[in-house]
């Protein structure tokens, strides 16, 4: 277990920015850091969680961790035109602002080797739309924490279609009232009930994706 690995899943943001330095000061390359180190520890970090031997603060703590190595290696991967997993959209959708769930699958997301645009909370479907045409999202992640603003959710996906865009992305969604049924319903492409599996599924859909 490396030092690095090791303070990610411990959820040690200041060890794990140091392990970082110094491991691309000695000349690891970024991309070998990210891959071999930061990938393999958030895969842990949902392993543990979906085991329920982590919970959703042992998550924060090391998604921030992740967050303090990345911010170092970020810059040397956007040099070396690194290629990414994709480009994730992910937002909490119109008249919704919680966003501690969203915040957790962003950073294991990141973690995972995909660029995050994050677009906060209460996002209007236009925005989503924005993110695809203009910014090259090729993945959009909704969420939603109440019942009430599910329907935005179909607005999105509604609005991706309108636009023309929605043959270009896949569409995630998740949050504490939201089934797989409801998923299919608006027509997403998948549904993940915690942010380990949104990993996972959005791998999935991208490997999917790229082999039609």
């Amino acid at each position: 277990m490396s030092e690095l690995f090791e303070a990610i899943v411990n959820g040690r943001a200041p060890a794990a920015a140091e392990a970082a330095r110094r491991a691309l000061d000695g000349g690891m390359p970024a991309l070998e850091l990210v891959q071999s180190h930061m990938v393999p520890a958030m895969d842990e970090v949902g392993r543990r969680f979906e085991c329920e031997e982590y919970f959703v603060p042992q998550l924060l703590l090391s998604a921030r961790a992740m967050k303090a190595a990345l911010a170092l290696a970020r810059p040397l991967l956007a040099a070396g035109n690194a290629a990414s997993a994709g480009t994730v959209a992910i937002g909490t959708v119109k008249g919704d602002l919680h966003d501690i769930g969203k915040n957790i699958v962003g950073a294991m997301l990141e973690g995972a080797g995909f660029d995050v645009l994050d677009l906060g909370t209460d996002v209007a479907p236009q925005v989503f739309v924005d993110a695809v045409r203009d910014r090259g999202a090729t993945v959009v992640g909704l969420s939603a924490l109440i019942t009430v603003t599910m329907p935005a959710m179909r607005a999105t996906v509604e609005a991706l279609r309108a636009a023309g865009v929605r043959d270009r992305v896949v569409v995630m969604v998740g949050g504490a009232p939201v089934t797989q049924r409801f998923a299919d319903e608006i027509g997403a492409d998948g549904y993940s009930d915690n942010a380990a599996s949104a990993v996972a599924l959005a791998r999935r859909l991208m490997a999917a994706r790229a082999a039609v």
